[in-house]
Parts: structure tokens; sequence; C-alpha cells
């Protein structure tokens, strides 16, 4: 890892914790209700979300798993469903539809894979590994809009593990990385090999 040299300066506009996985089973069926009026705890926008060094974010549903220790914090560049709206012609999509942990503006994340890199929202900064791609899923076409699963290929975010503890929070923060970072950029479609950019 290289000295974090370059901040970025970022907007996080949501964290989301959620308890239950909502996209389970088949995309025509519906998901798991957003209020959790069936049963369980329900999903939150939260204005802090607290992050555990090899644990991921308390609350959330992939917290404590091995299995999604690699991906137990998502990030999304919120230029990238801005970018998906216009490229399909609908209204501007509910962030929280997309379900990563921060959405954040400003952020471009692609060079941010298989790099250490921290996020800073006042209390500190909170260390992550970019590990892999957050690949969008089927269910992107019932929940924003038809296309919008292929559209999403290349941006649909960061999956991280958190290699420190600490707090996120709603508001102006900072990226702080070893690369330099564009955000204009941050909507940019980049497929995973090689990161070449999709025009």
């Amino acid at each position: 890892m290289g000295t974090l040299v370059h901040r970025t300066p970022v907007e996080v506009l949501h964290l989301l914790v959620s308890p239950v996985h909502r996209y389970f089973g088949r995309p025509k069926d519906g998901p798991l209700p957003f209020d959790g009026s069936s049963s369980g705890p329900t999903s939150e926008d939260r204005e802090t979300a607290d992050v555990v060094a090899g644990r991921g974010i308390v609350g959330d549903r992939f917290y404590g798993k091995a299995a999604h220790m690699d991906a137990a914090v998502t990030l999304l560049a919120v230029e990238a469903l801005e970018a998906v709206a216009a490229q399909l012609g609908a209204a501007p999509f509910d962030p929280l539809l997309a379900r990563r942990n921060a959405v954040l503006r400003g952020a471009e994340l692609e060079p941010l894979r298989g790099r250490t890199f921290a996020l800073d929202c006042g209390d500190g900064p909170v260390l992550l590994a970019g590990r892999r791609p957050a690949a969008p899923c089927a269910w992107m076409d019932r929940q924003l809009a038809p296309g919008a699963h292929a559209a999403l290929r290349g941006r649909g975010g960061l999956r991280c593990e958190p290699l420190s503890s600490g707090r996120l929070r709603r508001g102006p923060a900072v990226l702080l990385s070893d690369v330099a970072l564009d955000p204009a950029r941050a909507g940019d479609a980049v497929l995973p090999r090689g990161g070449r950019r999709l025009p």
C-alpha cells in the first residue's frame, strides 16, 4: 500500500444498513418489504453507520459473515445511477434501491479496486480495501427501470473489506487514496478486466 496522499472531497448522501436481504428469490416475485412490515427489523437510511474491522457494518446483513468479508462494505457513486437514468430516458432513481451501503457523490471508485484507501467523514478515517466490483443483478431491471441491469455493467459500485473500525456519517467527507481520483469520471462504466472504459 502506498501513502494515502491524495485527498478527494466527496459527499456521503446515504448510509443504508439492512439487516435482511430484500432481493431474494426471483425478481418477478418482488422484493421483501423495505419497511419490515411482514416480519423482522427494518432497513434504514442512517445518519451514521459504525464499521468494525474484520466484521463489517454493525446491524447490516453481512456483518460478521466470513463468506462476505471482502464485500462487507459496499460503495456506489450516485453519478452512476444518474448516468444510467439519462441513458435509459428514465426519471431519477431512488439510490437506496441499488442496496449499496454508502452512496457517494464525487467518488471515482474504479481506481480503488485492489487498493487500500480510507473514507473520512469527520470522525477519523475508516480504512477499506477495495476488493471487487459490485456487479449489478437482474433485480435492477425491476427495481430501477427495464435495461438498468445491462446499463449498470461496469459501474455498479465497489465491494470493500473493512480494515479499521470507525464511523461513517452523512455529509461532506474525504476519500484518502494512493492514486489520484477524477470526480468527473464517477459515473463512467469500466470493464472489470484492464479497467477499459465503456462508451
